[in-house]
């Protein structure tokens, strides 16, 4: 998609450097960026100038959906990418709230179907969601918060993509998803994908025809490890046309995405890409 390479070279050409923390490496970093993708239209915003794997990005929501908590259930589903911020964060490993191997603590999915009260009990914000926009009814507060700073202590990573927003006009869903950090090489692939892919599932299990995902990121970077490969191999490759994105028509509840659909109730047609670049990722 040519929004993602314009926000690639926007970092080159404008960014600054900013030393990260956590990770112990600079980044070229920009402030606000965003982007939007057609859901009704069908064309699906994955990258083509390297090899993407959207398989693991769809895995991944359908973890967050479930409120899974631990990177075993991840790879069940089909995705890693929870395998190192689980097992391989040294805070972490020393955080008296990891339960063991695999433990991500309270993060994401956990935030969204299990949301602690001060009070007792838990909210499942999701299933708030759903039950309403069933009903045609949008409140301008359906919500999917996952950023809780009162239990970031509890889980091996705060959020990045941290709200969803739906919204509904008429008989349209459309989404607002907002995101505080994001690894452009590596992240925004698959947080393109979740985006998109997220409106189109609710939009399919509430009975509404899908609109448009909003997608802005507020801290927009590339690790100084991935500036060359992304200004020498990527930059200089052409997107190709957008492949098409198909669900599972019988994928009608948020209780069918809870207990029986899987990676083969999705499929993608017509995805031609250039070569994979190998990334260097940063825990």
């Amino acid at each position: 998609m040519r929004q993602y390479l314009d926000l690639c070279q926007r970092i080159v050409d404008t960014g600054e450097w900013i030393q990260n923390e956590r990770t112990g490496k600079r980044c070229l970093t920009i402030i606000n960026a965003d982007l939007s993708y057609d859901v009704a239209s069908g064309q699906f915003p994955l990258v083509t100038t390297r090899k993407s794997f959207w398989k693991a990005a769809v895995a991944e929501l359908l973890g967050y959906i479930r409120g899974y908590d631990n990177a075993y259930d991840f790879r069940k589903l089909g995705t890693k990418t929870w395998d190192a911020n689980a097992n391989l964060n040294d805070a972490w490993l020393n955080n008296p709230y990891r339960k063991g191997e695999d433990d991500m603590g309270r993060v994401y999915g956990v935030q969204g179907r299990s949301w602690a009260k001060p009070d007792g009990g838990h909210i499942d914000q999701l299933r708030k969601i759903v039950d309403d926009l069933k009903q045609g009814i949008d409140d301008r507060g359906e919500i999917l918060n996952f950023y809780n700073p009162g239990e970031f202590h509890m889980g091996c990573l705060r959020p990045c993509m941290y709200s969803h927003h739906f919204s509904l006009l008429g008989d349209t869903l459309y989404l607002n998803s907002t995101q505080r950090s994001c690894d452009v090489p590596l992240g925004l692939n698959f947080n393109m994908v979740q985006v998109y892919v997220f409106l189109a599932l609710m939009a399919q299990i509430t009975g509404h025809k899908p609109g448009v995902a909003y997608h802005k990121i507020v801290n927009a970077h590339i690790y100084e490890d991935q500036l060359a490969l992304m200004k020498d191999v990527q930059l200089k490759r052409e997107p190709l046309a957008a492949p098409r994105f198909s669900i599972n028509p019988d994928i009608t509840s948020l209780e069918d995405l809870e207990t029986w659909v899987t990676l083969d109730d999705f499929s993608v047609e017509g995805y031609q890409c250039h070569d994979a670049i190998q990334y260097p990722f940063s825990v």
